[in-house]
């Protein structure tokens, strides 16, 4: 069992730096692609805003997932202007701990914050 939780703990630490970096998102667009990048400190702002502003969280009958679709029943709601510039266009939806960003006019999951 520690043997576990050690091969655990060293795949955490050197995965660490990984975590540690922004994402990029392109999204696909009609004829152009849009780019967004989250920092980590954007990523650490969003989940607060979350928390401290208790979010009711939309009960999803599957995962989100980047890339997926999102059915006309999923409640998306506005992006606060403080989570950072490019983001303000998109919507996101609060599900199972995760933070989804939509695309407002496909309803399409850009990116997902765990």
């Amino acid at each position: 069992m520690r043997r576990f939780a050690l091969a655990g703990l060293v795949a955490l630490t050197l995965a660490g730096p990984a975590f540690a970096q922004s994402t990029t998102v392109v999204t696909p667009g009609p004829g152009a692609s849009t780019t967004v990048t989250i920092a980590p400190d954007q990523r650490t702002r969003i989940k607060q805003y979350v928390v401290q502003n208790k979010v009711r969280p939309f009960a999803m009958r599957e995962r989100m997932a980047v890339g997926t679709t999102l059915p006309p029943d999923v409640e998306l709601s506005v992006v606060p202007n403080d989570w950072g510039p490019g983001l303000t266009q998109y919507r996101y939806v609060y599900s199972d701990n995760h933070i989804g960003f939509v695309d407002p006019s496909s309803r399409r999951v850009i990116e997902v914050i765990e």
